[in-house]
């Protein structure tokens, strides 16, 4: 019996000492985040985190974004951007596939007669000869019919915005609020499901013949500068951005039609050759009767994707591409030797034509005024 009394005595006292152990912990635990002002860490979300959360703004750069929304003020946050899309790891490939955003397109098919059928070639002429390289194979596409024109008077219509396989840039679907024809052309950033647009190439060519900007009640004639509007060079005030620039009177769109790209209008008149300033700095004259459309082209991340895998490339109908000094010397000029050696040749295609910064162009182009930078 006192044996049993002694034992419990002992376990009461182990267990008084205990609790004061932890007691004494926590009150020392409390004292130091009273003091340093720690923060505390839970696991469930205040009303206060989902109003602060929600009050920041996006941490997208001014300008445009992808889905061309325009931002105004620039704030730096911790969430992430959502400027490209990124994807979970689970597979080699997906780990540095980084693409840009195509919730805002349409995602049923293009409009059947606005397309025709594109035969793959695999880079081979009419007597079978392979006359471009790294071509072949990819998946079946249907060629978009683009207007490069844009000669049809009147106000068209927005309906959606559609992925085109066959060029960078978005596409956007018109309609005609008159005749209801549709017709596709290349969507400029900004433009969103239904907007306006209108080409003023008719009025310049009336503008033209009559030489005057007054109509028959003596009231001047004006174009709205908004993106997707197609008017003459003339028509457009210095300093602004324009893209699908046509280089003859009645000509289609030919400079700056992939995606992200743009020119500005730095000199123009009534008469004569326009000076626009293309992205590469290259200044050019192009005739103030032709057309361009305001705006810049759709899609300016396309520079910044990553495909991920070789296979993606593919996909895209993209080949291999071997390196001229793996070759032997007998296929490429940089072949031949022992080791990583090209001969201490510069670089140069298979056919000898020099590649990096060797002049190739035997007569110079006439319409350039300042040519583009180079290295």
């Amino acid at each position: 019996m006192l044996r049993l009394g002694g034992v419990r005595l002992v376990q009461q006292r182990i267990s008084i000492n205990a609790f004061n152990n932890i007691t004494r912990q926590q009150t020392v635990a409390n004292n130091i985040v009273a003091r340093w002002n720690v923060r505390q860490f839970s696991s469930k979300i205040t009303n206060e985190e989902v109003t602060a959360t929600t009050s920041t703004k996006s941490s997208y750069v001014s300008g445009f974004s992808t889905q061309g929304n325009v931002t105004a003020t620039t704030q730096a946050s911790a969430t992430p951007s959502q400027q490209f899309k990124t994807y979970k790891p689970t597979t080699p490939g997906k780990r540095w596939l980084k693409r840009v955003p195509r919730d805002h397109l349409y995602k049923g098919k293009a409009v059947r007669s606005l397309t025709v059928a594109k035969r793959s070639s695999g880079g081979r002429n009419n007597s079978g000869r392979i006359t471009i390289r790294h071509r072949g194979g990819g998946h079946k596409r249907r060629i978009r019919i683009i207007d490069w024109d844009r000669a049809e008077a009147g106000q068209q219509t927005v309906v959606r915005l559609e992925h085109d396989p066959g060029r960078t840039a978005w596409i956007a679907l018109l309609k005609h609020e008159k005749t209801g024809k549709l017709s596709y052309i290349v969507a400029p950033q900004g433009l969103k499901p239904g907007d306006k647009v209108m080409s003023y190439r008719a009025e310049g060519a009336a503008q033209r013949k009559s030489d005057t900007s007054l109509d028959e009640h003596g009231i001047t004639r004006t174009a709205a500068i908004d993106a997707g509007n197609c008017m003459p060079l003339k028509m457009v005030p210095v300093g602004t951005i324009i893209h699908n620039i046509g280089l003859k009177r009645n000509g289609p769109a030919i400079i700056a039609r992939s995606a992200g790209t743009y020119a500005q209008l730095i000199q123009t008149g009534e008469t004569g050759y326009a000076q626009v300033r293309l992205s590469s700095g290259e200044v050019r004259l192009v005739p103030v009767d032709a057309c361009a459309t305001i705006g810049a082209v759709s899609n300016p991340d396309h520079q910044h994707e990553k495909l991920g895998k070789a296979g993606r490339s593919r996909w895209l109908g993209i080949r291999p591409t071997v390196r001229g000094v793996a070759m032997n010397a007998a296929d490429h000029p940089h072949g031949g030797g022992r080791g990583k050696s090209k001969g201490n040749k510069h670089p140069r295609s298979p056919w000898g034509v020099l590649a990096k910064g060797g002049k190739t162009r035997k007569t110079p182009n006439q319409f350039v005024v300042k040519p583009r930078p180079r290295r």
